[in-house]
């Protein structure tokens, strides 16, 4: 077993609004108190200010799940990095799959937030995945290759200890359907290898990379035996107590 520590992210994508994240908020942050595994929430834009002081001085980071590419100016509708750190954000989830197959986002605009990110200070969880159809065609390696190594374009070695990678197969968020352990397992393993021919081999050995699709307590532990997967970056399993707990408890 590798030295890593397991990290478990709820992302809670756009659901709840201030009452019931404080609620939910509340009562995972009594759940996992003592919990052995680094964590990470990261609720909608409008409920972080409402999270941020119930989390502060837990185990728990305090997430947010996107950033605009610039520092401030007139962009409408957009939220900086300074406004997130401005409000205790320390994670930051960027190139999810539905960042860029729903709203069009492209590597290199994910590759201009990830590295802005990390230049303020900021860790940063750069999700990778390939569709169904690419899967199908045996490009799942090839794609994944692509997005890591387009999202890490020009962030120095130095920086790479507050990157986690999230391989999240699109074909299982929110479908229900999730990559057996073995698949999950092998696509980590090939991720690790490419970090390696980018960074070293100290680098891989030390880099987090998450599975994120579909995780549910009835099939984390298994994922997470896998030598190559390092926790979970958990969506509609995150959005209540006894759901995730058992996630961010496992083992």
């Amino acid at each position: 077993m590798s030295n890593r520590p397991y990290y478990i992210a709820g992302n809670w994508k756009m659901h709840m609004t201030r009452a019931g994240a404080a609620e939910l908020a509340k009562a995972l942050a009594g759940a996992l108190k003592g919990g052995r595994h680094k964590y990470l929430l990261a609720p909608s834009f409008t409920l972080i200010e409402t999270v941020a002081p119930i989390l502060k001085g837990t185990n728990i980071r305090l997430g947010a799940q996107n950033m605009a590419p610039e520092e401030q100016g007139a962009h409408t509708g957009e939220v900086s990095v300074l406004q997130l750190k401005d409000l205790g954000v320390e994670t930051v989830i960027l190139g999810h799959s539905e960042r860029r197959h729903s709203y069009g986002e492209e590597d290199a605009l994910i590759n201009k937030k990830v590295k802005l990110a990390l230049a303020h200070g900021l860790e940063v969880i750069l999700c990778i995945g390939e569709l169904l159809s690419e899967r199908e065609a045996g490009r799942a390696e090839a794609v994944c290759e692509a997005q890591t190594v387009a999202g890490l374009a020009g962030v120095a070695a130095a920086d790479l200890d507050r990157v986690v990678i999230a391989y999240e197969p699109v074909w299982a968020i929110g479908t229900g359907k999730t990559a057996t352990p073995e698949d999950a397992g092998a696509i980590h393993a090939f991720v690790r290898k490419v970090i390696a021919r980018l960074y070293g081999g100290d680098a891989a050995d030390r880099i987090i990379i998450q599975y994120g699709g579909s995780v549910k307590p009835d099939n984390a532990a298994a994922l997470m035996a896998k030598e190559d997967i390092d926790g979970a970056l958990v969506g509609g399993a995150s959005l209540k107590v006894d759901t995730f707990t058992p996630i961010a408890l496992f083992g």
